[in-house]
């Protein structure tokens, strides 16, 4: 425990209050611990050895290695609006945490209004009893009000003149309020708009790329659609689980740009225990798809999924890496479509996602750097380029763009599509439409215009939506 400045004797109550869920809408443990993950994968064993010793032993490992910006994090407004009460009745105010001592005083010394802190440290677990133990000794029993979030808060209320509680759980709250002189702080709960775009549902459309494989083989049957929705079930949950942990190793980065500062874990708006949680819950639902389907689809998004907590946690920082890892991302979901109904997948359909998707996520990158520029942000902690790379990453993402309309026009010209359409020639206009999108979406890129995923954009885009109707109309007048 820490204890900044001396106590001394007041005439008044002093207001004590919790950091992790109650001044702050976050964690500094778990996010401290995707910090140092997140930056090095490395560190992994490490932290879990300091585990192996205690608590405690794991927040002071975590906590010198972390690079957490106080001024960033999620503050509850509602608490320190009753900080500011009471320093303007006379009353010292402390900050009193689990976490441990250095991030507690770098929050401690960003907001400036706490006359002294109490925090863990290496050997000392400032959580629960021994927390109401230090505050009872410091203030004696009934000398202090207190403001907390956490079932384990109830120790330290027991103790308290006046308790405030924020977020507490249904079955916590009904104890406190067992309790005399009990303040209830509102705090908006968990709503299934804000779980949707933690989990990003709007992303789902892109494992739509799972049907492509029958829609490719004219394969319109009951069993292999079937096979189709099952797999397409399986990304979207897995998707889901990857994206939450991806979004708790960019907390820091997200919250100093401009749009992914409102996503739900960066901005507070849920928990990153909550998180945490639902994580695991995907995962089972994921396992019971592969049930239902061919083991080969089980390796496939096996690998999707060391593919993707790859880039999570390595390959995102690697220059180019990137892009090529997220292009093999969307082909893995190709694969997973021809895996779970059998079908053969051609190597032309596999070179094409490759060059399209790679020159999508280059867009995405471009979109980035262009943000950074515009807004004069610094350069990015979780990326590889600079602002100066933006000439060579818009010729990239123009090359790889053409490479996939070459490509998609062998094959349309392939034995095997001529085989399939009584009309193939009528395919030919697809290639000034694929070569008309990929190139618009570059230019709105460059116009700023240019949504976070270039994919999202297409979605939205209504000239994308007309162009891929004509293209539907084409080839059902080539069949």
């Amino acid at each position: 425990m820490n204890l900044a400045v001396s106590l001394g004797q007041t005439h008044s109550h002093p207001l004590v209050v919790d950091l992790d869920g109650t001044l702050i809408a976050s964690d500094l443990l778990i996010e401290s611990f995707f910090n140092c993950v997140g930056r090095n994968p490395a560190t992994l064993p490490l932290l879990l050895l300091s585990l192996c010793r205690g608590r405690s032993h794991l927040k002071q490992e975590v906590a010198s290695r972390a690079e957490i910006d106080a001024s960033t994090l999620p503050y509850h407004q509602a608490v320190l609006n009753l900080i500011d009460e009471a320093r303007m009745e006379g009353r010292p105010v402390y900050l009193a945490t689990a976490s441990n001592e250095r991030l507690a005083h770098a929050v401690a010394d960003h907001l400036g209004n706490f006359d002294g802190l109490f925090a863990s440290n290496k050997h000392h677990n400032l959580a629960g009893d021994n927390k109401a133990r230090v505050l009872v000794d410091a203030f004696g029993d009934q000398g202090f009000d207190y403001v907390g979030n956490h079932r384990h808060d109830l120790a330290i209320w027991r103790h308290a003149r006046r308790r405030h509680a924020i977020g507490l759980d249904g079955r916590s709250l009904r104890k406190l309020n067992e309790l005399e002189n009990v303040d209830i702080i509102e705090k908006p709960g968990h709503t299934i708009k804000i779980w949707a775009r933690a989990l990003r549902v709007h992303q789902y459309a892109k494992n739509v790329l799972v049907f492509l494989p029958a829609l490719a083989a004219h394969a319109f049957h009951i069993g292999t659609l079937a096979a189709s929705c099952a797999a397409f079930l399986a990304f979207c949950v897995t998707a889901s689980a990857i994206y939450l942990l991806n979004d708790m190793v960019d907390l820091g980065d997200d919250r100093l740009h401009p749009s992914k500062r409102r996503r739900p874990l960066a901005s507070g708006a849920l928990s990153l225990h909550s998180a945490l949680s639902a994580i695991p819950i995907l995962g089972l639902c994921a396992i019971a798809a592969c049930l239902v389907l061919p083991w080969v689809f089980s390796i496939t998004l096996a690998g999707y999924v060391a593919l993707t907590t790859g880039y999570s946690f390595w390959l995102k920082r690697k220059m180019l890496g990137d892009v090529v890892g997220l292009a093999l991302l969307y082909t893995a979901r190709l694969i997973g479509g021809a895996a779970a109904t059998g079908i053969f997948l051609s190597e032309w359909i596999l070179a094409f996602s490759l060059f399209v998707f790679t020159s999508l996520a280059l867009i995405k990158r471009y979109t980035e750097l262009l943000v950074r520029l515009d807004g004069n942000l610094p350069e990015s902690s979780s990326r590889a380029y600079r602002k100066d790379d933006l000439v060579i990453l818009a010729a990239l993402a123009a090359a790889c763009g053409t490479n996939a309309v070459t490509v998609f026009t062998l094959y349309i010209t392939s034995d095997s599509v001529r085989a399939m359409y009584s009309h193939p020639y009528i395919l030919w206009v697809l290639s000034p439409i694929l070569l008309f999108i990929l190139a618009r979406a570059l230019l709105v890129a460059h116009r700023r215009q240019m949504h976070d995923d270039p994919v999202i954009w297409a979605l939205r885009d209504r000239t994308c939506r007309y162009a891929v109707g004509c293209s539907i109309l084409v080839v059902l007048a080539s069949i």
